[in-house]
């Protein structure tokens, strides 16, 4: 089979929706399927090159994503004219994949990860204009009718049906995740405590890009009551993608210095992926306070390595999360205050780990592709 994959963003930038198709397109080169993808050219990259078998194909953006809708045009129907099936996924990507496989006669699967519409003032810190431009451009991307819809929890499932989406068009598929590297046995604390003189103190962590949605303001907001009751303790907040965000990152760095906690608080830059787990298995506790979430890998990361989770209940969250947790109302600050000081008391709830495997989420796709093909 041929797969024409079409990605806004690809390697080397790293996020939640580049490791679910960089794992999906390499195992499907592992099953002996051919697979070109279309993304837009980060700095420093080169416009084609092959990645694991992957045959990576980058269009100059002028280092803008939202002109990857117009500019990756014409490539993504150059291939798409030898492709079997083109995969997609909200919200850049989406729009050229539609229009190619309409002209070629190509099935298009489209994959939400979360849906916003009507969200975006509340999920961002956008000006209003600028959450009516956004909205008004999802809802385009839902007008466009694509051959199969996939979602990677049951909260993004509904969220779909209930804009419009035809139900039986629809297929939750979670994603894959990496059990192997995300062991245990790969990662250790100790040298982290030490490195960051955290010594035997409660440390809850938190970590990503200083996104409005990922709501690091909360926990910051909450520290005070924290401390209150575990006078030891400190929050340690890991933030990347500073010069993206950074009116963001600037807001939570002034948010901790008005509330007079920067002893309480120790903020740090971001790591390579392979040392996360490290800082993960540093912690007391993983906190993950997001008032929207299409699928938490934060949130497996952390049972995978047995920490202890307090998260907010929003969207994938509640399916996904298992092992050791316990879950607040979202941007309640005294219920997240109080759930991390019951960690701290060994107080949480506790289930039996929940597992997503990467093969049953790739064999999920091509089924799906395969009778999108057979029609």
């Amino acid at each position: 089979m041929k797969i024409l994959f079409v990605c806004e963003n690809y390697l080397p930038h790293i996020g939640g929706a580049e490791i679910v198709f960089k794992n999906l397109a390499e195992n499907m080169v592992k099953l002996g399927h051919e697979v070109s993808l279309v993304t837009h050219q980060l700095k420093n990259t080169k416009k084609f090159e092959i990645i694991n078998g992957v045959k990576v194909h980058r269009v100059d953006c002028f280092d803008s994503r939202y002109l990857f809708t117009f500019l990756s045009i014409q490539k993504v129907i150059k291939l798409a004219r030898k492709a079997d099936v083109i995969q997609t996924t909200t919200f850049n990507g989406a729009p050229p994949a539609w229009l190619a496989g309409r002209l070629v006669n190509k099935p298009v699967v489209l994959t939400v990860h979360e849906v916003w519409i009507n969200k975006w003032d509340k999920v961002t810190n956008f000006s209003k204009i600028n959450c009516f431009i956004h909205n008004i451009l999802e809802k385009m991307v839902y007008f466009l009718k694509f051959d199969k819809y996939v979602t990677v929890s049951e909260a993004t499932k509904k969220d779909l049906i209930k804009i419009g989406i035809n139900e039986k068009k629809v297929k939750r598929i979670y994603n894959g995740f990496d059990y192997n590297f995300w062991n245990e046995k790969n990662f250790n604390g100790n040298s982290v405590r030490k490195k960051l003189n955290l010594g035997t103190k409660f440390v809850y962590f938190s970590w990503g890009r200083p996104g409005t949605s990922k709501g690091f303001e909360y926990v910051i907001r909450a520290v005070p009551k924290i401390v209150e009751k575990i006078p030891n303790s400190i929050f340690l907040l890991m933030l990347g993608g500073k010069e993206q965000y950074k009116d963001n990152y600037n807001n939570l760095i002034n948010l901790i210095k008005k509330l007079n906690i920067k002893d309480n608080v120790k903020v740090i830059s971001s790591v390579k992926y392979d040392e996360l787990g490290n800082y993960i298995k540093a912690a007391d506790c993983v906190v993950i306070p997001s008032i929207a979430e299409g699928f938490g890998y934060t949130t497996v990361e952390a049972g995978a390595l047995g920490v202890p989770v307090v998260a907010s209940n929003v969207g994938s969250i509640p399916e996904i999360i298992s092992g050791k947790y316990s879950l607040f109302e979202p941007k309640n600050i005294n219920d997240l205050a109080t759930k991390v000081i019951k960690v701290n008391g060994s107080e949480f709830q506790q289930s039996k780990p929940k597992k997503f495997l990467w093969k049953e989420c790739v064999q999920k796709y091509l089924q799906i592709y395969n009778h999108l093909i057979s029609k």
